[in-house]
């Protein structure tokens, strides 16, 4: 027997005003909320499509998100750049015709022997190495695209993954609004009955409709940012803005199985911005190696031959040729190149210490939300709804004021609602964890 049956039973002689009143309060009491065992998790929203798995959606956005596979074909088209870069020059063809005694073509063809039609090819040779050296940069350009491309597919993974915890956000609180509005509107009933049979004031049933209308504008608010949700979710996969919403499976504690020791390990060897960063680096170090051959000379070489007339024998020439580079401009494409190497380890660095603190500050808020939630759970909530049933004990038999009731109420769902709100701060520091180490954490 709960506390407001017996309450009843200790009020034998109540009037059958006073056993109206009590039987909306024994109504109020069955309620969901007041029923709900510390243990209890909050009631998902109802739907008729079941809820998606996070990592399906993840599989859909890798192959549909058009960001993704833009970047995917940005590195891609980075690949073909190291054979065109080893690639020898373009040959050169050459058809000369050399005219004696006028400007008119072929004079002199027949009976001068310095008159011929010429054939020729020529071919820049670079020095040894040349070629080879820039196939290297290239290629390390072509990584540092790859590694583009895996941190635009990171960020746009991330953004499904914090858009999705945030949907699962709004569809729980949105349960948990509907349901307290539901206890609300029992307790304005309360409040009335009370009022016409002389207990109550009009001032309770002005203060309990005036909670109830909050809750409807947060339920409102709660609706618009679920679209908003759903929007950015649809965008990344690519889904029609008028598809079907999407159903987020329920907020919990996400336990984390790697030490930050192992965090850190893969951090340094999965994290799409160092890898691009240590990409850059040994590019520009292979520049500064290029730089230093391009103080070598280049060569060339070409064939003539020139065809006279019958009577006259014909002219064969070979070509040899050295390009000697000056050295003020290689002297400075050098020391660019050794700055740029200096540069890129700096930033690498530099990175590297922005992702370590970030890191860290995720760490600690996964602890203290999961301590958080522990305490929501097994302390407060349970605590908040024993203060709410007292609370509508003693205000049945005239020992508490409205005020009191309505406030019991709002700590309720107060908490509630920050036990959801740490489920997600949890869910997000998990999310922004796995953007740094570049992976799902298993």
């Amino acid at each position: 027997m709960n506390v407001f049956a017996s309450a009843l039973l200790s009020f034998p002689q109540a009037r059958a005003q006073r056993l109206t009143l009590a039987l909306l309060i024994v109504t109020l009491a069955s309620a969901p909320l007041l029923r709900a065992s510390p243990q209890s998790s909050p009631p998902a929203q109802p739907s008729a499509a079941a809820p998606t798995p996070l990592a399906a959606l993840i599989d859909e956005a890798r192959r549909n998100d058009p960001k993704i596979r833009a970047a995917e074909d940005a590195a891609r088209a980075a690949g073909y750049a190291a054979p065109q870069a080893s690639a020898l020059p373009d040959p050169t063809f050459t058809l000369q015709q050399f005219s004696v005694g006028s400007p008119r073509p072929f004079a002199g063809y027949a009976n001068s022997d310095f008159a011929y039609i010429g054939f020729g090819v020529s071919q820049e040779l670079p020095y040894p190495g040349k070629r080879r050296l820039r196939a290297s940069v290239a290629d390390r350009e072509a990584d540092a695209w790859a590694h583009r491309a895996e941190a635009v597919a990171r960020d746009e993974i991330e953004a499904l993954r914090e858009g999705y915890y945030r949907l699962a956000y709004l569809q729980q609180t949105l349960a948990l609004i509907q349901r307290d509005d539901g206890v609300l509107q029992q307790v304005t009933q309360v409040a009335e009955a009370r009022y016409r049979v002389g207990q109550g004031n009009q001032q309770d049933i002005l203060k309990a409709q005036l909670q109830r209308t909050k809750l409807l504008y947060d339920i409102s608010m709660n609706r618009r940012s679920a679209g908003e949700a759903q929007a950015e979710l649809k965008r990344i996969l690519r889904r029609p803005q008028d598809s079907p919403d999407i159903v987020a499976e329920a907020l919990t504690v996400t336990p984390l199985r790697l030490t930050p020791g192992e965090l850190l390990a893969r951090l340094e060897q999965q994290n799409p911005d160092l890898g691009e960063l240590a990409a850059m680096v040994k590019k520009s170090e292979t520049q500064v190696d290029l730089a230093r051959r391009e103080f070598r000379p280049d060569f060339g070489v070409s064939y003539m031959y020139q065809h006279t007339a019958g009577n006259f024998r014909d002219y064969y020439m070979f070509t040899f040729d050295v390009k000697f580079p000056r050295r003020k401009p290689r002297q400075a494409a050098l020391a660019q190149a050794q700055i740029n190497v200096d540069r890129a380890k700096e930033e690498r660095d530099a990175q590297m210490q922005e992702i370590e603190a970030s890191m860290q500050k995720q760490l600690v808020l996964l602890r203290t939300s999961e301590e958080q939630s522990q305490l929501y759970r097994e302390g407060l909530i349970p605590q908040a709804q024993f203060s709410l049933q007292a609370g509508i004990a003693a205000y049945q038999v005239g020992r508490a004021d409205f005020g009191s009731l309505l406030s019991s109420l709002q700590d309720t769902i107060n908490l509630d609602l920050e036990y959801q709100q740490t489920l997600l701060d949890h869910e997000m520091a998990v999310a922004q964890i796995e953007r740094l180490t570049g992976g799902m954490l298993p």
